[in-house]
């Protein structure tokens, strides 16, 4: 059985200006994500700057959404790491504050080869229980899971169950589902392939722009799985715009200063990562009264 089916929200990280975790706007939001209909949150990933937090955030972090959701909607816990004893410490602490899954990008910067990714997986996943999604974000993490990893791991690794495919290889991600026959839960990493993916067979989207329109996300996966694949299709069309606002800069820094417009009080971002360039914030916030989020 999958983790969740529709849209999941890859959760933004609120920050006091003194820097530290705005847990309070934290509960806010989340709350804002389950009336919105958001059908998963995924906390402390890329989205939630989980490299900027220390071990103590990350798991107090995963702690209090877990308090928060109280079982309404699953969590997924972002617990990857470049180091697996690492990767195994921050997922064993994740089931132990009530997790309902993982979420395990590749290891980054020092890398390893495929063999080792699946030494790196497999050694996680024997550490703990809950089921475990992978996270194939090559432009991130410079190496790439290819699809008989993936699939590999899955078959062979009780509780990895699936992955999260943002290598915008619509090859890659076919072969996933042909190798697997649709057996490997696949959920897209881009919020502009969400429609795309779905019709090779994934679940649904671990989405930025859930964030500012939860329930619009929520809309287009529950109609494209209910069958209406043309009024998905067209709300997927319609989003593009300000999707493509969304990532004219890196993730988080659009989708924070998103938030901070809409008077969500979010927060600022931690660094490398800094404010928005002035014609990329005015970019983003024309898309936004386009969409329907802003008044003009």
């Amino acid at each position: 059985m999958s983790i969740f089916e529709g849209a999941g929200v890859a959760l933004i990280t609120p920050f006091k200006e003194s820097g530290e975790i705005h847990y309070e706007k934290l509960e806010e939001i989340v709350e804002e994500q389950i009336a919105g209909g958001t059908d998963s949150i995924i906390v402390c990933g890329t989205t939630g700057e989980a490299a900027t937090l220390t071990h103590a955030e990350h798991i107090k972090e995963i702690q209090f959404v877990c308090e928060v959701v109280g079982g309404r909607i699953p969590v997924i816990a972002g617990t990857g790491s470049n180091c697996t004893a690492t990767a195994v410490y921050l997922s064993q602490c994740a089931q132990e504050a009530g997790a309902d899954g993982l979420l395990l990008v590749s290891p980054y910067y020092n890398k390893t080869t495929q063999k080792g990714l699946k030494v790196h997986f497999t050694e996680i996943a024997q550490a703990v229980k809950i089921p475990i999604l992978l996270y194939n974000v090559p432009s991130r993490t410079g190496v790439n899971i290819a699809p008989e990893t993936i699939v590999s791991l899955c078959r062979d690794v009780e509780n990895i169950v699936g992955v999260k495919e943002a290598s915008g290889n619509f090859s890659a991600i076919a072969k996933i589902a042909s190798l697997s026959n649709g057996w490997v839960d696949i959920y897209s990493g881009n919020d502009d392939q969400t429609v795309p993916m779905m019709a090779l067979g994934a679940k649904g989207v671990i989405s930025v722009l859930s964030n500012i329109a939860p329930r619009q996300v929520h809309e287009m996966c529950a109609a494209y799985l209910s069958g209406d694949t043309q009024k998905a299709s067209r709300m997927q069309i319609e989003a593009i715009p300000l999707i493509e606002a969304l990532f004219c800069e890196v993730n988080p820094i659009p989708v924070k200063e998103a938030m901070n417009l809409m008077g969500k009080e979010v927060g600022p971002l931690r660094r490398p990562l800094v404010e928005m360039e002035p014609d990329n914030r005015e970019r983003l916030r024309r898309e936004m009264v386009s969409y329907g989020l802003l008044a003009e």
